[in-house]
């Protein structure tokens, strides 16, 4: 069965975009089918992953106003394992658009649903906002992920997105789950840093993933060069952090990683 993923946080600079890229990247390395979705008209997903697209290429604009088939959009990357449906400027415009469409909240749900299983996991890499693109992520997936940065001011919308998340669950998506909420950013010599995490694990206990991301210099430099960490450099703690973090979902995901009142607190908070 496919897993959809929403790397969600309507928090900018949280690290997102490299949460979705890298996790993906390291789930096609080990073998999975993996598809990342690039929700956000900035189009950092699809340049990380070293693919350009001009206004007039078929992207995920076209598939989600019917102009295209996911197929046509999707294009290879550097790991056989993983494809990208990338955006371009077009999509900034996209929300005006899709307010007019009947279902619009559905539109990236159907579109999905033509890839059949073709996939093992699809990350939706959102916008850093709680608009229609993020509506429809969250209307898609079966699960969001939160990367959370270990500042103060990242916890302040936490709140706010999982109210979102609740709502979306009552109104279109009554099987979305929180797969997770990943700490990103980090650096243990900084007193916030760790005051936060220990805020977060204290009051949501287990849905927060064990491993942490680091601030590291080569997470920062390998979407300049089109490549996700473990391509760039694969020895780097940036990169040995998503690899532990992709064996965790896994685990997770496969029920071996949190007890049944742990599933349990996930559906709730979701």
């Amino acid at each position: 069965m496919s897993r959809i993923i929403a790397v969600a946080n309507q928090k900018g600079g949280v690290g997102k975009t490299t949460t979705a890229v890298n996790l993906a990247a390291c789930l096609a390395a080990a073998g999975q089918d993996v598809l990342v979705v690039d929700m956000d008209p900035q189009g950092n997903a699809t340049s990380g992953l070293g693919v350009s697209l001009r206004a007039e290429d078929t992207s995920l604009y076209h598939v989600l106003i019917g102009q295209a088939q996911p197929g046509a959009a999707m294009r290879d990357t550097a790991l056989p394992h993983l494809k990208i449906l990338g955006s371009e400027v077009n999509l900034f415009g996209a929300e005006m658009e899709l307010a007019q469409l009947p279902n619009r909240e559905r539109l990236l749900t159907g579109a999905l649903a033509a890839l059949g299983q073709r996939f093992r996991f699809i990350f939706l890499d959102c916008p850093p906002s709680l608009g229609l693109l993020t509506l429809n992520a969250l209307t898609a997936c079966q699960g969001v992920l939160i990367p959370l940065q270990t500042e103060y001011y990242a916890l302040e919308g936490l709140t706010q997105l999982l109210h979102t998340v609740a709502r979306v669950r009552r109104a279109w998506n009554q099987s979305l789950k929180l797969d997770g909420i990943a700490l990103t950013m980090y650096d243990g010599r900084n007193n916030l840093c760790r005051q936060v995490e220990d805020d977060v694990r204290g009051h949501f206990k287990h849905l927060v993933f064990k491993t942490v991301v680091p601030r590291n210099v080569r997470l920062s430099e390998a979407p300049s060069f089109g490549k996700p960490a473990i391509l760039y450099d694969p020895k780097s703690t940036g990169s040995q952090a998503y690899l532990a973090l992709a064996r965790e979902l896994m685990v997770n995901l496969r029920g071996g990683g949190a007890s049944e009142g742990e599933q349990t607190r996930r559906e709730a908070v979701a």
